[in-house]
């Protein structure tokens, strides 16, 4: 069957002559653009080729690892050096604690006054606190900022990790020296 608004089929080899324009027609001007318009490449943008070509990536640029040095040495300072300054003054503190105990009688005003005798080491250990707490919060800002930013990702995951084990280590250090200092003075004040 055949539809009667197409023209018949052509026998295969022969060839279809154009149709004539009917009378008084024609044909649609050429497709233009609206102004502000993004103009497409001749050809279509299948054919098109990228701007300036393939390029082989370059290789990533060097960047200064000293931020995460900078937090990893801050970590340092949190994770050893004030544990350090705790144990000292923790080892003084606990040497002179069984000779003050006749102390603490004669102060039952509710403050610790008894401390009296060991108030060097007790700065010293409260030195150490702060200097470690301190560091330890710069170690771990800095290390995430280095991890971040990828300056120094490595030292950066080193100072998080010291910054945030610095205060379990220094109190951890500083309850053990000043049991080992309470047993010192024990033995020395009540004998073996």
């Amino acid at each position: 069957m055949t539809d009667p608004q197409l023209p018949p089929s052509a026998p295969y080899g022969s060839s279809v002559p154009p149709v004539p324009p009917a009378h008084g027609y024609a044909p649609p001007p050429a497709y233009s653009a609206p102004p502000g318009a993004y103009a497409a490449p001749l050809g279509g943008y299948r054919d098109a080729a990228p701007a300036g070509g393939y390029q082989a990536p370059s290789a990533p640029e060097s960047r200064s690892a000293a931020l995460g040095v900078v937090a990893l040495i801050l970590g340092i300072v949190a994770a050893i050096v004030a544990p350090v300054l705790g144990g000292i003054s923790g080892y003084a503190i606990g040497r002179e604690v069984p000779g003050i105990a006749e102390y603490i009688g004669r102060y039952t005003d509710g403050t610790l006054s008894f401390l009296i005798p060991v108030r060097d080491q007790v700065l010293l250990g409260e030195i150490g606190l702060w200097a470690g707490t301190l560091s330890g919060v710069f170690a771990i800002v800095l290390g995430i900022v280095a991890i971040a930013r990828r300056r120094g990702r490595g030292w950066g995951i080193a100072a998080l990790v010291l910054g945030a084990a610095g205060a379990i280590i220094f109190f951890t250090v500083f309850s053990i020296a000043m049991g080992a200092g309470a047993a010192a003075g024990d033995v020395s004040i009540y004998g073996s």
